[in-house]
């Protein structure tokens, strides 16, 4: 009886090794995979760099960044990156012969949109800073009873200033800056006319959230005897607009829904 106990008790030690050997190399094969994983894992130096989509293009003439299909239609320099060197703002024009068009009393009509190619100048070349190459509409609309606005763009003290000017109705204007790699809406300012007097100045900082706004509360004056009412509102936190967002300037209304 003695005997089989003893038999029993290493039986059971026997089995109780062989189940450890077996946890202690299962556990060694997991551990390998899962380091074979991560090591497999691993970009190689040569992965890195065939993925690295970081690698500016730099042409050499600001002409070479125009797409095809399209011509070079205003060119404006500035500083718009405040690095000290010139910079180019190219306005383009499409080249698609069915939006040339006759009018009845005006003759052959080029109605093809313009767009915008700003680049940066990195001394050897161009960079790439934004584009967007049909925001605008052709230099060519309807004007109604008087001529269509006229698109105007400047770059001064480092922004670039987009305006629409129309004459004695007055004009409209949005300010950009050169951030997170785009030309952001900063700001905005128009005047409404009527003939010498004006009807209503509005002006917006979308940094400080605030609208301002002067009524003329005297507009049957022609001798330039405004009488102006200030109203100024806070805006509720919105994201800057982006100028590569801007699908078409006609139909960007910031004064209402921003």
């Amino acid at each position: 009886m003695k005997f089989k106990k003893t038999i029993m008790i290493k039986n059971l030690f026997f089995t109780a090794i062989v189940l450890m050997l077996i946890c202690f190399s299962s556990c060694n094969k997991t551990k390998e995979k899962t380091e074979a994983v991560q090591v497999s894992e691993m970009p190689t130096v040569e992965e890195v760099l065939e993925g690295d989509t970081t690698s500016v293009e730099i042409k050499k003439k600001p002409e070479d960044f125009i797409p095809k299909g399209y011509v070079p239609f205003d060119t404006i320099t500035g500083d718009f990156n405040k690095d000290g060197l010139e910079d180019y703002i190219l306005i383009i024009k499409g080249t698609d012969k069915s939006k040339v068009i006759t009018d009845e009393y005006r003759g052959q009509l080029d109605r093809n949109r313009r767009g915008i190619i700003a680049l940066i100048n990195k001394n050897n070349g161009y960079e790439l800073a934004v584009k967007n190459y049909d925001c605008f509409s052709s230099e060519n609309e309807e004007g109604g009873v008087y001529y269509a606005p006229e698109l105007d763009l400047e770059i001064k003290n480092g922004k670039l200033y987009i305006a629409y000017r129309h004459g004695r109705y007055g004009y409209w204007e949005y300010t950009f800056r050169y951030q997170n790699n785009d030309f952001e809406l900063i700001g905005y300012d128009a005047s409404s006319n009527h003939g010498p007097v004006t009807l209503t100045e509005t002006s917006i900082n979308f940094l400080t959230r605030k609208k301002i706004v002067n009524q003329n509360v005297n507009e049957n004056t022609y001798d330039g005897d405004e009488i102006f009412e200030k109203t100024e509102t806070k805006l509720p936190p919105n994201k800057l607009l982006r100028l590569s967002d801007i699908s078409d300037f006609d139909e960007l209304d910031v004064s209402d829904n921003r």
